[in-house]
């Protein structure tokens, strides 16, 4: 069995130090913990790979290391990636829930590493949990998780420490990335259909052009048309012969080469910048982008302020959290106008860029001292509004798509009919 190196603290103050063999170093913490003592640090206990080949044990299976990577390696393969939304939302209400209950922190946090948390490893908690045994508070040791955790969480967290309301404001979270987890599923809902009908037209127009044509073109070659064939019939053999010449290659090269130059053009601060300028005005999707970026601002500064958030703090947290420059830019000359005093309507009506509801919902929660109940109120205005959006949006670009394939193909069918009537017409003549 493992041995584990401890320090821990007596109730007096008094530094202790040993070794316990148990199973793993959770199980050392609470044999501490029932012991009556504060545990310091657990580490696993160095093997002696001599006495472990005298007793007919290799190392590994005396570490156990024969079953995982070492940790070096496992620190190079590992991949970290930020949790979603919904994950998030799980892992704070689990949490919330378990405080609910009336378990102590670091028992809940125990709790939380062996619970099925998606995207969220139980060593996160683990570590979470040996940082407060430690003596540090939860936002701490949340902070030192940054990957792991946005700093809308820390912050949070940290205020409802301060206010003595930890469950509740973890249950404002979990409420909060359900929210944004739910817009980000309609978006994505309301893309599939249109991606879906793109991808088989293309397929399909390829597959004419590229395999179908050529055979039509061999046909009509052999067929010595008098006046020649019809215009919309060379044109598409003129696409047939280019597709099956060069648009095997040098269709997805150009793509590639696109899609290299614009990513290259959005790394640029000005690129970025005029980027998200030009797609919040785009028409029909510009809407959509609107809506959700204003309902994402609202809710997310709602939430911190209505958690104890200092006003400076939350646009800072929210102009982090907001991935549109314009938006961020917007919010970083706000925050410079209420560090000089200014209230939070006047800097964002000068920034252009917010609607005039907005500001005057929020002079309205200034003038009656809830600008968190006012944010929120646009909030819900902003995100019923941006269902409509996408209604309309997903009305229009349906039958756009259907439209346009059905032009393109039917033009390929066109060039091929017209020379099939051009051969019939030469036939009967002769």
């Amino acid at each position: 069995m493992p041995q584990f190196n401890y320090k821990a603290r007596r109730r007096t103050g008094e530094l202790v130090d040993g070794i316990l063999e148990v199973a793993d170093q959770s199980a050392a913490v609470l044999q501490l913990q029932r012991a009556g003592l504060f545990p310091v640090s657990v580490i696993a206990a160095k093997v002696d790979r001599k006495a472990a080949r005298a007793a007919g044990e290799t190392p590994a299976a005396a570490t156990g290391a024969g079953r995982v990577l070492p940790e070096s390696l496992r620190k190079l393969f590992k991949t970290q990636r930020k949790p979603k939304l919904q994950e998030l939302a799980t892992y704070t209400q689990q949490l919330a829930n378990l405080l609910k209950a009336g378990m102590p922190l670091t028992m809940a946090l125990h709790s939380m590493a062996s619970l099925t948390s998606k995207g969220i490893p139980g060593t996160v908690s683990h570590q979470l949990k040996q940082d407060v045994i430690e003596g540090r508070s939860l936002s701490d040791a949340l902070a030192r998780q940054a990957h792991v955790f946005p700093e809308l969480v820390i912050n949070m967290v940290r205020a409802g420490e301060q206010s003595g309301a930890l469950e509740e404001v973890l249950r404002r979270l979990a409420s909060h990335f359900e929210r944004f987890s739910e817009v980000q599923s309609k978006f994505k809902s309301a893309m599939i259909y249109p991606m879906f009908v793109c991808f088989f037209g293309l397929l399909l127009i390829i597959f004419f052009t590229a395999v179908m044509l050529p055979k039509f073109t061999e046909f009509f070659q052999t067929m010595n048309l008098k006046d020649g064939l019809p215009l919309a019939t060379q044109i598409v053999i003129a696409i047939s012969d280019f597709m099956k010449t060069y648009g095997w290659w040098l269709i997805p090269l150009v793509a590639m080469a696109l899609y290299f130059v614009v990513n290259r053009y959005r790394a640029t601060p000005d690129g970025r910048r005029r980027t998200d300028a030009m797609l919040m005005k785009l028409p029909v999707f510009g809407s959509v982008i609107r809506l959700n970026l204003f309902g994402q601002f609202s809710r997310i500064l709602s939430t911190l302020l209505a958690n104890g958030v200092p006003v400076l703090q939350a646009l800072r947290i929210t102009e982090q959290v907001i991935s549109n420059t314009v938006i961020k830019d917007a919010l970083a000359a706000t925050r410079e106008a209420v560090t000089d005093g200014k209230t939070l309507a006047q800097p964002l009506a000068k920034a252009g860029v917010f609607p005039q509801l907005m500001i005057d919902l929020i002079r309205i929660g200034e003038e009656t001292g809830d600008v968190p109940g006012s944010l929120l109120n646009v909030a819900e205005t902003y995100e019923a509004d941006l269902n409509v959006a996408l209604r309309t949006m997903m009305g229009l670009i349906e039958p756009t798509l259907i439209v346009g394939l059905a032009v393109v193909i039917g033009g390929l069918l066109v060039g091929v009919m017209q020379a099939m009537f051009a051969i019939t017409q030469s036939i009967q003549m002769r």
